[in-house]
């Protein structure tokens, strides 16, 4: 791959509060091969490399979308667009908005259910260089009850043997972690209500261990205060939405929460960008009450990861940055912000090299128009977007 080096006002090289002004990096063999002062680098860098000048603007890590659904069309009848919808059609579908969310500045995307691992196959394209898109982290089939949450999906299972051999066909299907609907879900009315749990907390505890004997970690799908402590003890990974519902109300548990920081559970609390009418729909109290366990959870020192559960009715593949607008709403910094957009969601996925700019990791970054630390909207001005050193946009 050709070499280019990369000129700003500022580099944000990771975590947020590492910022080099005139600041600079080296992009060479789809990696990082130096980070630092313009004027040094301008300098010892051959003449023959390219410059990519760039004033007014910042150089950053690529974000990272921790929770989305690229078969999901985003749509009313999600369910009916990937059941019924024909492979090669759903294919061409999942790469489309896999290449929406690379233009957004999104470089990696965790996947937590598609249908037929097809996001897998999409992953070899794209790191083959055959597909342009971002770096996949696919989960496959979820698993669930019968009759529950996403069943479309095929994950469905009842007894212990149902839970290891679906774990297994994930694992040779190529998923990179194990995905659990442990409670209900908006998405399926049919099944267990949303704080209802799906599996036992042996059964959790069966599905962590037996994803751990095939190398994978476990991302759980978790609406209620209950199934969230038992996931929590069970030794998932992450806890997608966590937003500790019981049909009284919401209500957490602060024994589970410093547990969640003691274990290193990060939250994905699954943000879409028309978080507005979200919290519209729910009323003042009950979304004064979500937004204020958050905040507990924040100030308990819970590790949040930045997800917008793209591909559900509502949650656009483009529209990123609106998701990181709901937690500016709420009082989150601009650095703790774009942490969790980056070197939050690279530790929580296992990922040691992406998350930040530092010479020897892949080259995921990003160049947009202004400061993002004192203006989020900077984050939709994208100039620049490389992947693995393969620069995708002009």
């Amino acid at each position: 791959m050709s070499k280019v080096l990369i000129i700003a006002d500022r580099v944000i090289a990771g975590p947020a509060d590492r910022v080099i002004v005139d600041g600079a990096v080296l992009v060479e063999s789809g990696v990082i091969g130096a980070v630092g002062g313009a004027a040094e680098l301008d300098a010892g860098v051959d003449a023959q490399v390219p410059r990519l000048r760039c004033p007014g603007a910042t150089v950053m890590p690529g974000m990272t979308d921790c929770h989305v659904h690229l078969a999901f069309d985003a749509g009313p009848d999600p369910i009916g667009a990937v059941a019924d919808a024909d492979p090669g059609e759903l294919s061409a579908a999942i790469a489309d908005r896999a290449e929406q969310m690379l233009s957004a500045g999104v470089t990696t995307v965790r996947d937590l259910g598609d249908r037929d691992a097809l996001t897998v196959a999409l992953r070899t394209s794209i790191a083959s260089g055959a597909a342009v898109g971002p770096r996949i982290v696919a989960a496959t089939a979820p698993l669930t009850s019968r009759g529950g949450h996403c069943g479309f999906l095929g994950g469905e299972v009842s007894t212990d043997d149902d839970i290891r051999a679906q774990i297994a066909r994930n694992a040779a299907a190529g998923a990179d972690l194990i995905k659990v609907m442990a409670s209900g879900g908006a998405l399926t009315p049919s099944g267990p209500r949303m704080w209802e749990a799906q599996f036992t907390p042996r059964q959790l505890r069966l599905i962590v261990e037996e994803a751990e004997r095939h190398g994978l970690g476990v991302a759980a799908h978790a609406h209620g205060s209950d199934t969230i402590a038992h996931c929590v003890a069970a030794g998932v990974r992450t806890i997608e939405h966590c937003s500790w519902r019981t049909p009284q109300g919401i209500v957490h548990d602060p024994a589970v929460i410093r547990r969640m920081v003691e274990d290193d559970v990060a939250v994905c609390r699954c943000v879409s960008g028309d978080w507005q009418l979200f919290l519209d729909q729910m009323g003042p109290e009950r979304a004064k009450a979500m937004v204020e366990v958050i905040l507990d959870m924040r100030e308990a020192g819970v590790r949040f990861i930045a997800g917008t559960d793209a591909g559900v009715p509502g949650a656009r593949f483009g529209d990123y940055v609106g998701m990181l607008e709901f937690f500016a709403s709420v009082g989150f910094t601009p650095a703790e912000i774009l942490d969790m957009a980056t070197v939050n969601a690279a530790h929580a996925l296992g990922l040691s090299d992406t998350g930040a700019l530092s010479p020897g990791m892949r080259a995921d970054l990003i160049v947009v128009d202004g400061n993002p630390l004192t203006d989020l909207g900077a984050l939709r001005r994208i100039h620049h977007v490389f992947t693995a050193g393969r620069r995708v946009t002009e």
